[in-house]
């Protein structure tokens, strides 16, 4: 029997409260979209020490960064806190970014959803916007507060990996955020768009380093069949050796 990739995921985080504990855990469609990609996952907590979480990793063919219903927290961004802003507990916040620094120091491939693309590329060295409907011009809803069920159509762009994974035609995909990337870390390109110009995924300038953020989330009840070939792509880059881009078709018009 052929051995499967070993695919990290980390866990989310609250805190103890008055009548309850702290507690650790995870939304089902991670590790769920994982094995039905071809993957082992493995949860990742939110181990206190670097040489502890460096060991964890050595032993990972790929990583996938979680998202969650909360954000970064927008004073260590430099940002005036928004009234919608809703920061995350410190512990997932530290460990989220250390795990984000070893991930792009090992060059483990990566596949970053929702927030962990936001914190991904925080760490690379980008920013963000706290809140796209005022921070965008003529910016899009990006999230429904009521029915969590919104979708919008996304730009690709050709010749990248996410054109690779969809192909030609339109696109939808779920949305549900109100952070967004704003100025693109160095060592990514923008994969996809929004009609308002809120970069929707980004990849790796690196050919010999596979990593994808996507703002919206292949993993959830809300998402395409399409969405699938996400992770299909990403545990095939987890596989073997993370091959060069095909030359990709023109694109149709929508």
């Amino acid at each position: 029997m052929a051995r499967k990739p070993l695919i990290g995921i980390n866990a989310d985080f609250r805190p103890a409260r008055k009548d309850s504990i702290p507690l650790t855990w995870i939304n089902s469609g991670y590790y769920d979209s994982v094995t039905a990609a071809g993957g082992l996952p493995m949860v990742i907590p939110p181990l206190a020490s670097d040489d502890d979480l460096r060991q964890y990793l050595e032993m990972l063919d790929g990583l996938v960064i979680t998202g969650g219903a909360l954000d970064l927290d927008p004073i260590r961004l430099g940002l005036e806190p928004h009234p919608s802003t809703r920061p995350m507990p410190n512990r997932r916040e530290d460990f989220d970014r250390r795990l984000c620094r070893l991930a792009v120091e090992m060059k483990i491939p990566v596949l970053a959803i929702g927030l962990g693309m936001q914190e991904l590329n925080v760490v690379c060295g980008g920013t963000l916007y706290q809140h796209v409907t005022e921070d965008v011009p003529k910016a899009f809803h990006h999230r429904d507060t009521v029915e969590n069920c919104l979708r919008h159509i996304i730009d690709i762009v050709p010749g990248t990996r996410v054109d690779k994974i969809y192909g030609p035609g339109e696109i939808r995909v779920n949305s549900q955020h109100h952070m967004a990337v704003d100025q693109l870390a160095h060592c990514f390109k923008v994969s996809a768009t929004a009609g308002d110009g809120v970069i929707e995924a980004y990849e790796s300038i690196s050919d010999d380093w596979f990593c994808l953020g996507v703002q919206w989330h292949p993993e959830n009840t809300t998402a395409s069949a399409l969405d699938m070939q996400v992770f299909e792509n990403f545990l095939e880059a987890c596989e073997e050796p993370e091959p060069a881009l095909l030359q990709m078709p023109q694109r149709r018009a929508a």
